[in-house]
């Protein structure tokens, strides 16, 4: 397995209707998010201790939701809001 990020439940859920330069951005963090995560949980798929706590991107145009969980090797984007 490799990290990668995914929207969660689902795109359609958590993007539907967004301006597309707040989505171009929260896919561009979130790719940041995951090379950060890579190194930090190396070993990830065999990470022992409590998930991170999730946090929160604020952005030029809106802001998003995450969940690091180092056992999936995988970075949730769990709720996109704009402004």
């Amino acid at each position: 397995m490799s990290w990668s990020w995914e929207y969660v439940p689902d795109e359609d859920h958590v993007i539907a209707g967004l301006p597309p330069v707040l989505v171009k951005d929260v896919e561009e963090k979130a790719a940041e998010l995951v090379r950060a995560a890579e190194v930090l949980y190396q070993h990830g798929a065999s990470y022992e201790g409590a998930s991170p706590p999730g946090g929160t991107v604020v952005l030029a145009d809106g802001m998003f939701d995450y969940q690091i969980v180092p056992r999936h090797e995988r970075v949730y984007i769990r709720q996109v809001t704009s402004w």
